[in-house]
């Protein structure tokens, strides 16, 4: 099983605070017993919308996919001027 990613975590944890927030307004109950039946019930919810929610899957790009070989496929670079604040780059005195 994969490890579970930032948006996973974020959307069971903003669903086991609102759910059991909710449910505990909803239900107005006062009770040890009911308190705890609506915290496992908002856990449980929160834990199965982390674990049902797609996941993207990365690709991984490779030179030889991107950049096949073959004559005329080469990639020639020119190197960047530097980009310097020297004494050089000011314009006027």
């Amino acid at each position: 099983m994969q490890r579970p990613n930032a948006a996973q975590y974020a959307y069971g944890s903003a669903t086991v605070v609102l759910s059991t927030v909710a449910l505990l307004l909803l239900s107005g109950t006062t009770t040890a017993l009911g308190i705890t039946a609506i915290s496992a019930a908002g856990l449980m919810l929160g834990v199965l919308v982390a674990v049902t929610m797609p996941v993207r899957a990365r690709h991984v790009k490779t030179s030889a996919a991107t950049a096949p070989s073959g004559p005329g496929n080469e990639e020639i670079r020119v190197p960047a001027a530097p980009v310097g604040a020297g004494a050089d780059t000011r314009i006027g005195s």
